[in-house]
């Protein structure tokens, strides 16, 4: 199992452009094989801070996301955005338990 998860920062005057995206992205996402959560919150303080939360079956689920007509458009709606930075990564899971 693969977790993704980071941030992306925009220009906060285009957040509800970029909630939009979202939203269009996550509907698409949540229907592909092997996706299991994919989620994008804003920031509560910065409206231009998005942090980022996706699980996945593993490496080829997430290799063929990145294949998707979703994820061109999705591309194309964060570049008219104004990202001005991300830090995203990915961290291979062995196993999952409840916290307590």
């Amino acid at each position: 199992m693969l977790i993704v998860a980071g941030t992306i920062i925009i220009d906060g005057e285009k957040r509800r452009q970029v909630e939009a995206a979202f939203d269009r992205m996550r509907a698409a996402t949540l229907e592909e094989p092997g996706c299991f959560e994919y989620q994008a919150y804003a920031d509560r303080k910065d409206p231009g801070t998005f942090l980022i939360f996706e699980k996945w079956d593993g490496e080829e689920a997430l290799r063929a996301h990145f294949t998707t007509p979703n994820m061109a458009e999705f591309g194309r709606a964060m570049a008219e955005a104004g990202v001005t930075s991300s830090n995203i990564r990915k961290f291979a899971v062995s196993g999952e338990s409840p916290v307590m």
